[in-house]
């Protein structure tokens, strides 16, 4: 696996896969490149190059003890482009890795990317505040990033179920859901925490504004995570191009349960 090193020399690790017009994935918060195992096959039999990165305290990447600020990690996802040289690219984030993408065009510009797609994305600003009554009250945020550090391994599994919505029906068998779990626990504690953090402080409405390309999102109803109500029905009004598409009976973990409706939605959007 091939690794790069950043401008604070960390070495992240990334991945290639296929050859034609590149599309770039930014996986979820305390989730590597591996998430992306039901898309990357369909994207690159259809001709594309899926370029894939895990963050810096995630995969196969160094794990700091920094860096793990909304600047630092759009900056690494700047690095990574650079790196590659990549241009006329689709950018494509889930959860916190949409955040990312939000940032890194706000902060490096849109020059290398044609097109965005936000998946599940932890934007524009999670917690409440009297600008944006549809937040997340600050002591819910705060006690759930206290519940992560005091026992990460429950916290996860409590969350399991949700993240996938199968109360709704979603047909996800157990090994894949502990598969799942395990791939969120392989992410150092401190960088799982120290983000999250950092995702719930966060306020891209500012960034979201900038972004003058076309944008797609796409959110389950059902998403226990990241509330479709405060992030990306909100993210949508503020964009200059945005596209919201909502899935009912999806949960944060739709790039599975929905894998074959998500990747149609998303060639058709490149295609456009």
């Amino acid at each position: 696996m091939p690794n790069f090193l950043t401008t604070d020399r960390t070495s992240l690790a990334y991945e290639v896969y296929g050859t034609g017009a590149p599309i770039v994935f930014l996986a979820g918060w305390s989730l590597n490149t591996d998430m992306w195992e039901h898309q990357v096959p369909y994207f690159v039999e259809r001709g594309h190059r899926c370029i894939l990165l895990d963050r810096r305290g995630h995969g196969r990447s160094d794990r700091p003890a920094d860096g793990y600020d909304n600047d630092t990690r759009a900056d690494d996802v700047a690095a990574l482009l650079e790196h590659l040289d990549v241009r006329d690219a689709v950018l494509v984030g889930h959860s916190g890795g949409g955040a990312e993408a939000i940032h890194y065009l706000a902060r490096h510009g849109q020059d290398r990317i044609r097109r965005l797609v936000l998946v599940a994305a932890a934007a524009p600003k999670l917690s409440w505040s009297e600008d944006h009554p549809a937040g997340v009250p600050r002591a819910l945020l705060d006690a759930s990033i206290a519940a992560l550090r005091a026992d990460r391994a429950t916290w996860t599994a409590d969350r399991a179920q949700g993240y996938f919505a199968t109360h709704l029906g979603n047909d996800v068998s157990p090994a894949l859901i502990e598969q799942e779990v395990r791939r969120t626990l392989s992410t150092a504690p401190w960088a799982a925490t120290t983000m999250q953090r950092a995702i719930t402080e966060s306020d891209l409405r500012p960034d979201l504004a900038e972004i003058t390309i076309p944008v797609l999102l796409l959110h389950g109803l059902a998403d226990q995570s990241i509330p479709i109500e405060p992030s990306s029905r909100v993210a949508v009004q503020l964009l200059k191009d945005g596209v919201l598409k909502e899935y009912p009976t999806a949960g944060h973990g739709l790039y599975v349960t929905h894998a074959a409706e998500l990747n149609t939605d998303i060639a058709e959007f490149i295609a456009a």
